[in-house]
């Protein structure tokens, strides 16, 4: 038994005390309380902490513990807030999935994020040991980042190191840019359908979502440039490679007929590259920020997918006063990213291991997508599953015509099987039934069972 725990029991018994003890009343010394729970004075102590944080007892050096007056305890009346706050911004069902802490121990089918087993923890916790050595590692950091993490975060994307600021991952720069390049009340035109953090990020930033139709070559271009007139629109959010959740690769035409749109209409275009890393079938195409000289795009890449959900490490790429609207507002938000976070990236990204990492991860990846996808086909002819994607980490997949895919979703949830409703990527009615089925967190052991689940909860 850890000496946590056997604090606890310590407190527990001295709690049963306490309750009869009369208020001022001197609990025995510590070398008696070590005697009689045959407990180290380090235990005792910590069981001692533990009352104290409660109310329940006061330490007095040299003199003692004694018994504090119970205090009357009640209710908290919480009512006054419905007239202090405002009406809430952000719908709640869909950030909820998003909470990695919703159902502990079921089948992660909805988990945006790789299994323990393919993020590279040795080669973190080596990176981090090595950082923690240096001197001056605790030292502030500058708000845009260390330039030796700007560097190695420039280089895949083929940008300027100093165009690059570092953030604490994708989704904190998906708000700092809606809330500084957009504007409140503004519309925000997504693809249809897209990430439900990007429509929570546009909620927060007071923006209202506008789809814009896809098909498999990516964004409509055609609708993009209509709704950016009809809108007043000044800001597109797009993830043209591997987007979630179909997993589209936006064909090289449509990327340039979108930097023309965004040219001809003087606005902004939202690159979300979130799986440049996580390419399965080829290498990922040139992101559009590469070939985009006057400011137009400002992107946003991240380290959380391909390496560990707790590396909150991502670039934020962006050029002239966009760039330094971004800096100052970085500054509001939380001044710099923690440095020794920083220093183990540009560790990780620097060594050897980080490419042996992404080819390792390819394989496993590539394995676990076509398991999934072969056992949906096997099992679940009914469905209409779209082919393998290029890279990502989902499959999308539509139900059958007069399913109900919330229904689907809490079905499966209460048989241990998580999977996303598709009802929460779509900014307005979702015109079809679909599900999102991750394959990122998924042991290829758990896919004959998450594919029974489903197959028992889907109409025929």
């Amino acid at each position: 038994m850890n000496d946590g725990s056997r604090a606890a029991e310590v407190a527990d018994e001295l709690r049963q005390r306490i309750h009869t003890a009369p208020p001022g009343h001197l609990l025995p010394p510590t070398r008696v309380l070590c005697a009689e729970f045959a407990a180290s004075p380090v235990t005792v102590g910590r069981a001692l902490a533990q009352l104290a944080a409660a109310g329940l007892v006061r330490t007095d050096p040299g003199r003692g513990t004694f018994v504090l007056p119970r205090r009357e305890r009640r209710e908290p009346d919480l009512s006054w807030q419905a007239v202090a706050l405002s009406a809430p911004r952000i719908d709640a069902a869909i950030t909820a999935p998003l909470d990695p802490g919703n159902a502990p121990g079921a089948v992660p089918l909805s988990w945006g994020y790789l299994a323990p087993e393919l993020q590279p923890r040795q080669a973190l916790q080596a990176a981090f040991a090595r950082t923690s050595r240096r001197g001056g590692v605790w030292d502030t950091a500058p708000t845009a980042g260390i330039p030796e993490l700007r560097r190695v975060l420039a280089a895949p994307v083929g940008v300027d190191p100093a165009d690059v600021l570092v953030v604490p991952g994708g989704q904190a720069a998906l708000a700092v840019v809606l809330r500084t390049v957009g504007t409140p009340g503004a519309p925000l035109l997504v693809e249809d359908p897209t990430y439900p953090g990007a429509i929570a990020a546009a909620q927060a930033a007071g923006m209202t979502p506008v789809p814009v139709p896809t098909d498999a070559d990516g964004v409509r271009t055609d609708l993009l440039d209509d709704l950016f007139a009809r809108t007043g629109a000044a800001l597109a959010y797009l993830q043209p490679t591997y987007a979630n959740p179909t997993g589209t690769v936006t064909s090289p035409q449509r990327r340039a007929e979108i930097l023309q749109v965004a040219a001809r209409r003087n606005a902004f275009v939202l690159e979300d590259d979130w799986a440049r890393h996580l390419s399965l079938d080829g290498q990922a195409p040139r992101p559009l920020v590469a070939d985009d000289p006057d400011g137009h795009v400002v992107h946003i890449t991240s380290l959380s997918k391909p390496a560990s959900p707790s590396l909150r490490i991502g670039a934020l790429v962006a050029r002239g006063p966009a760039l330094e609207r971004l800096r100052s507002a970085r500054v509001a938000d939380d001044l710099f990213v923690a440095r020794p976070l920083q220093e183990t990236a540009a560790e990780l990204l620097a060594s050897p291991e980080w490419s042996r990492h992404l080819k390792r991860l390819r394989t496993a990846l590539e394995r676990r997508r076509d398991v999934l996808h072969a056992g949906l086909r096997a099992a679940l002819p009914q469905l209409s599953p779209a082919p393998p994607p290029r890279g990502g980490l989902h499959l999308w997949v539509r139900l059958p015509a007069g399913s109900d895919s919330t229904a689907v979703t809490r079905a499966t949830r209460e048989a241990g099987v998580l999977v996303g409703d598709g009802r929460g990527y779509f900014a307005r009615e979702a015109p079809a039934p679909y599900l999102r089925l991750s394959f990122g967190a998924l042991g290829e052991d758990q896919v004959p069972a998450a594919v029974d689940v489903l197959a028992r909860h889907l109409p025929g």
